[in-house]
């Protein structure tokens, strides 16, 4: 007997459910954040009318502004030194051949698999055997460490659909090497670059783990500060924070991804 195969018109109403479910799962517990960022009562969970007093008392609170400026210090720093680290790395594993190419190839990709914790573990261990003081140094230098891996990717990307012969071309024309890199490469991989930045900004504004092992005294970056608020309960001026974490991370991911298909498009009506 043959078996009569569901009906498109069901299979589609399954993968609707699915994908409802799943989207409902991630962004439904933000949609309560957020409704309850904006509750009166000074606990969360009861609701005692609207008010936007948790974000007013934001502005007011010394120890979320100080980490604030923590926290953009070491995004901003960590995020310019990995821009360019990171996109030299990615041109010179492109275009050159040297000795043991794929072994550093793959090294320099770990940060984006290895677990953060491990990540923080080792770079502690590494700081303490060198007897380096914790500060906002050590914090920059161990988020350099994945910002690099993150910006490389991204760039590479943008690399594999790049002419290789613009480079040629521009050493015939009398460019030095240095010259071709920065006039004719460096334009072409702009928009990667920014786009790798903006992602890797938002991984540094957001990490805690890494941040919490390699910070000194003095130091506190704003997970580590919502962290430390948060162990006591959850209080609305932290809904209200998160609101605004989740809005801003959300706008530069969101820019950083229309950067790169604005350039992808500029790259195929060439």
């Amino acid at each position: 007997m043959s078996q009569t195969s569901p009906s498109p018109k069901i299979r589609l109403q399954w993968q609707f459910i699915l994908t409802l479910a799943m989207f409902a799962f991630m962004y439904v517990p933000v949609l309560v954040l957020a409704f309850f960022s904006f509750n009166e009562s000074p606990f969360s969970s009861d609701w005692q009318g609207f008010s936007l007093k948790w974000y007013e008392s934001l502005r007011n609170d010394g120890r979320i502004l100080s980490a604030l400026q923590d926290s953009l210090s070491v995004a901003f720093i960590s995020v310019i030194i990995s821009a360019v680290l990171g996109t030299l790395m990615a041109v010179g594993l492109a275009r050159y051949n040297f000795p043991g190419k794929s072994l550093y190839q793959g090294m320099s990709y770990l940060p984006l698999i290895i677990p953060d914790i491990a990540i923080a573990v080792a770079t502690l261990v590494f700081l303490a055997s060198l007897a380096i003081p914790l500060s906002l140094w050590t914090v920059v230098a161990a988020h350099v460490v994945f910002c690099i891996a993150y910006i490389a990717v991204v760039v590479s990307t943008r690399l594999t659909g790049l002419n290789p012969f613009l480079q040629e071309a521009a050493l015939d024309l009398g460019a030095t090497p240095t010259q071709a890199l920065i006039k004719v490469i460096l334009p072409e991989l702009m928009p990667a670059i920014i786009s790798g930045c903006l992602l890797s900004f938002v991984l540094s504004m957001d990490d805690l783990l890494i941040s919490s092992f390699t910070a000194g005294g003095g130091v506190t970056t704003l997970p580590m500060e919502i962290f430390s608020r948060v162990r006591t309960g959850v209080k609305p001026d932290i809904n209200a924070l998160s609101v605004i974490l989740i809005l801003g991370s959300g706008i530069l991911a969101f820019a950083a991804e229309f950067i790169r298909y604005q350039g992808d498009q500029r790259r195929m009506n060439q």
